[in-house]
């Protein structure tokens, strides 16, 4: 019956952290539906409008194509936008002049 018992408990908690690693996780935004755009913080309906009806015309370069292209967007809110775990091409926001990160 113990041994049930820590199985349970084992399945739970995998269950757990795989469930947060999916949420986690990024959102690409030459990729995402509009669901999945949606639940980025920081994006609603009508901003996820503006970003799929941009991208139908041809996928997003970077960040600069994205800015340039979706109006309502900023390099401040791009940031914000990142940290929530939106990318572009696979790439986070770095604001022009960021430094990279030294490997």
């Amino acid at each position: 019956m113990l041994r049930l018992r820590h199985l349970c408990q084992f399945l739970l908690v995998s269950v757990a952290a795989f469930s947060a690693s999916l949420c986690l996780g990024a959102t690409e935004a030459n990729l995402a539906t509009e669901a999945e755009l949606d639940s980025v913080k920081g994006l609603g309906p009508a901003s996820t409008a503006r970003i799929l009806q941009a991208r139908e015309q041809s996928p997003f370069k970077d960040w600069a194509d994205f800015l340039r292209r979706v109006k309502g967007f900023k390099g401040s809110s791009a940031a914000r936008l990142s940290e929530a775990g939106l990318t572009v091409n696979g790439q986070p926001f770095k604001a022009p002049g960021q430094a990279k990160a030294a490997p």
